[in-house]
């Protein structure tokens, strides 16, 4: 992490910025106002419809009941066909010094000076009421409202692509969403269409790598990483370039899920990425990201083994380090999730001056089908004119009419012209600064449907990226296309993905095909044995165990001295505490009082917590043992990695949940996870020890462990 960095205040209420002033004039506060018709008509009863005798017909001519059922039936607008489940929030961006030498970005031009933003985090392939912890590419866009006009980033927690010509787009989410037939499966890629496409597209093998990787189910939006996917352009004032790609790195690390904790955490809180967003902002630990960007100046275009123009590919940190250039810090969440989160609206081509395009196939695609989209889903050409989409940039233009104005406008509306006094001039005239102007780049070829031979090479990047790989990242991406080729019921797709990945590297492909109970491909020659570290979560855990979830175990005779002395020493360290009992309300303590129950047992589960501690207390570790709701909580947390602390005779919990005795009692326990400590030690150093295992998110290297 950068030595700019510093750690947000906590707990604050955020100051409101340009874009909260403004959202401001359009908030209601409809709790000081009488119930009105959408004409302002005041309404005395919204219970009963006007009816001829108290059990008559309904009247036509209720004007109110027939307003207020028409806008009901029309409150849905057409989600996303991507990206339609999604969470967002408010925040700003705070560079750390001025990228002038690069860029002419206003945004960017100033240390210090804050922008506001709007970030929206979204899965891809489910409808809205999907689940948050599925398998998917998840969407990292970010809206700038910046003085010189919008600027969004609209990216994804992986930093490559499936295809690389925005041709394909339909043909992929066509392969990707529910089978047409039937509507399923939602949310997931597992299934015959999706495999069909991708065995026949080598071009999404580097894709599939990270797709199958844990990235696909990150532990919480605040611990992803973004990336801006393609190559863009730094454009100075003097109109010099540099090509740049966008990297998002959040401050308390990379962490994901395991896949049998994702599929668990569905079932019990399938809002549980939307829910941590909007919980932490609300308790003011606000998300932090740095903003990274790789630099490459326009003569080295083609100094890399790959095309920069290639979606498919990323620039490896190791030969083009990423350098940080500011902040991101969301403190703000939205005050109607309609309004603003379902109706924000993002495009690849809101630039701003000093940022421009590639030729990315990819990218101009995406130029075009944004803004199309938009149109379809929001109503109509004015989506840009609802609060959250405003620039605090003034807008002034000759477009008119059309679905959703919300702007009288008077007089003129076309250029040139006199009766209007010319107003809205040409920004340019003058050479006034702020202006935009398309970066000049010389361009000359025939009109060909053709790709460049440079776009050819499908493997050799996903073999970089299973190098990087640690152990155990590796055998959760041969689960992973097992568990993927295993749903797929037509045979010929299987093999002849597991062919593909024969190309990629001969153990892996050999792994997955032993899976499915098909022959081991035959070995390829030339595969890359190259590996960027940078690659791998193992190398990427951030700063501390901030904000992490700790669940205590209590019952009754619970040691509640205990309870508190962790509790304090956690909360200290920024760390959440909550005691959970097979009841709600309190439960009586060890020697007298009462330990407070935050959460009924039987509505939790291990996997929305991320460490568990079991106090001590005869009674009490009788009772939990005895519980199959606790035994079970202890199970999952060791299965799934987490850390686990016991004080004394918490033990006994740990032998009931059936963990491996050499790990429970054994000298190496602490190696695991696994803490414990007799009478003798304090519960302050079970704290501090558990925060540094914390810091290590999960262990995945225990005995008899299925993660």
């Amino acid at each position: 992490m950068s030595a700019h960095h510093e750690p947000s205040h906590r707990g604050s209420p955020a100051e409101q910025d340009p874009k909260d002033e403004q959202l401001s004039r359009f908030r209601a506060a409809p709790e000081h106002d009488a119930l009105t018709t959408d004409q302002g008509v005041r309404v005395d009863d919204t219970d009963n419809a006007l009816r001829a005798g108290t059990r008559g017909p309904t009247l036509l001519e209720d004007f109110h009941n027939r307003e207020k059922i028409t806008h009901f039936d029309h409150e849905r607008i057409p989600e996303r066909v991507v990206h339609a489940r999604g969470a967002g929030a408010y925040g700003y961006f705070e560079p750390y010094a001025s990228l002038s030498e690069y860029t002419c970005a206003d945004f960017l031009a100033e240390a210090g000076r804050r922008t506001p933003v709007f970030v929206r985090f979204s899965t891809v392939q489910g409808p809205r009421g999907s689940a948050d912890t599925v398998r998917d590419v998840r969407g990292f866009a970010t809206k700038f409202y910046t003085r010189e006009g919008n600027y969004d980033l609209v990216g994804n927690n992986m930093p490559v692509f499936f295809i690389q010509d925005a041709v394909k787009f339909p043909d992929f989410v066509h392969a990707v969403k529910m089978e047409p037939q039937h509507e399923m499966p939602t949310g997931a890629s597992a299934h015959d269409t999706f495999w069909d496409f991708a065995s026949l597209q080598p071009e999404t093998t580097h894709m599939l790598m990270w797709l199958m990787s844990d990235r696909a189910i990150p532990r919480s939006f605040r611990m992803m990483q973004g990336f801006g996917v393609h190559t863009f352009r730094f454009v100075t004032a003097d109109g010099r370039g540099t090509f740049v790609k966008f990297h998002w790195k959040p401050v308390l690390g990379v962490h994901s899920l395991v896949w049998d904790e994702a599929q668990i955490t569905a079932g019990r809180d399938p809002d549980f990425n939307r829910r941590d967003l909007w919980e932490s902002i609300e308790s003011g630990a606000y998300p932090e990201w740095e903003l990274g960007v790789q630099l490459v100046p326009e003569e080295d275009e083609f100094a890399f083994d790959f095309d920069l123009l290639d979606a498919t590919k990323i620039i490896p940190e190791e030969q083009v380090p990423v350098r940080p250039i500011g902040k991101l810090v969301l403190n703000r969440n939205p005050q109607n999730f309609f309004a603003e989160t379902e109706q924000v609206a993002f495009h690849t081509a809101n630039v701003v001056p000093g940022i421009d395009f590639t030729n990315d196939p990819l990218l101009q695609g995406r130029n075009f089908s944004y803004l199309d989209t938009q149109l379809i889903r929001l109503g109509g050409p004015n989506f840009s004119q609802l609060p959250v989409n405003r620039p605090v940039a003034d807008v002034n233009h000759n477009h008119r009419d059309g679905f959703g104005q919300q702007i009288i406008h008077p007089g003129t509306n076309y250029f040139p012209n006199s009766l209007g006094g010319g107003c809205p001039a040409h920004a340019g005239a003058g050479g006034g600064a702020g202006v935009f102007r398309h970066y000049a780049e010389r361009v000359e070829g025939q009109k060909i449907r053709e790709r460049s031979p440079s776009f050819q090479d499908h493997y050799s990047q996903a073999a970089l990226f299973w190098n990087s790989m640690a152990d155990w990242e590796r055998r959760h991406i041969v689960e992973a296309f097992r568990f993927e080729l295993g749903k797929v019921e037509t045979a010929a797709v299987r093999e002849r993905m597991v062919g593909n990945l024969a190309h990629v590297n001969g153990e892996l492909a050999a792994a997955v095909a032993d899976g499915l109970g098909l022959p081991a491909p035959q070995p390829v020659d030339g595969i890359t044995s190259a590996a960027s570290p940078a690659l791998s979560q193992e190398n990427l855990r951030g700063e501390g165990a901030r904000t992490r979830k700790l669940a205590v175990l209590a019952a009754p005779g619970t040691q509640a001295a205990q309870i508190e002395a962790v509790r304090e020493r956690l909360t200290g360290a920024g760390l959440i505490v909550e005691v959970l009992a097979a009841k709600d309300g309190e439960v009586p303590a060890a020697g007298g009082g009462t330990v407070t129950v935050d959460r009924a047992l039987p509505t939790m589960a291990s996997v929305l917590y991320d460490a568990v501690l079991v106090p001590d207390g005869t009674e009490a570790v009788d009772a939990l043992a005895a519980d199959p709701a606790a035994v079970r909580f202890v199970e999952e947390a060791y299965r799934h990695g987490k850390p686990l602390a016991v004080l004394g005779e918490g033990t006994r919990l740990l032998t009931a949940a059936k963990l491996p005795e050499e790990v429970v009692m054994g000298e190496s326990a602490a190696s695991y996870g696994i803490l414990t400590a007799d009478g003798t030690a304090t519960p302050d150093a079970l704290a501090d020890a558990l925060v540094t295992a914390l810091e290590q998110h999960r262990f995945p290297y225990r005995p008899g462990l299925l993660n």
